[in-house]
C-alpha cells in the first residue's frame, strides 16, 4: 500500500496577492504551494533539498476567487515519487470552497552533476512512499 504525506498551510490573502479586480492574482497560488512545500520539507527534516529540486512542471486549474482578507488553506500531498522526480498534488480552498487545484513536479539534482540524480535512500524513506508502487 502506498502511503502519502503532505502539509497543510493556512494563509490570508494579502493586498499584494490581488490584481486590479481585487481578487487573488494567479501567481499567488504558486507562492502558497511553495510555502506548503517548504513546510513539508522542514517537517521531514529535509530543508536541505531547496536548491537541488528545480521545478519542471506546474499545472493549475482555477476554480473560484478569493479576495483580500480571505483565509485560504493549501493542502499539499506527495502524489508520486519517481527515481529522480516528485509530483505534488495541491488544493487551495477559500471560504466558499476550492479555488485552485493542480500539480507541481520537481526533479532531484546534485550540485556535482548537470542532470537529474536519483533520490537518496534517506529522502525516499522520509517521504514515506512505497517505491514498488511507483
Amino acid at each position: 500500500m502506498t502511503t502519502s504525506i503532505g502539509a497543510t498551510l493556512t494563509s490570508r490573502v494579502e493586498w499584494s496577492d490581488t490584481d486590479a479586480a481585487g481578487h487573488y492574482h494567479h501567481s499567488t497560488v504558486i507562492r502558497w504551494v511553495e510555502a506548503a512545500e517548504a513546510e513539508l520539507l522542514r517537517s521531514i527534516g529535509r530543508a536541505d533539498l531547496f536548491g537541488v529540486i528545480p521545478r519542471v512542471s506546474y499545472s493549475v486549474d482555477y476554480r473560484g476567487r478569493v479576495w483580500f482578507g480571505d483565509v485560504v488553506t493549501v493542502v499539499l500531498t506527495v502524489a508520486r515519487l519517481g527515481a529522480s522526480s516528485l509530483t505534488y498534488r495541491f488544493v487551495v480552498t477559500g471560504p466558499e470552497g476550492p479555488v485552485a487545484d493542480g500539480t507541481m513536479t520537481v526533479v532531484h539534482t546534485s550540485t556535482s552533476s548537470e542532470g537529474a540524480a536519483p533520490w537518496p535512500p534517506e529522502v525516499r524513506r522520509a517521504l514515506s512512499i512505497d517505491i514498488a508502487q511507483n
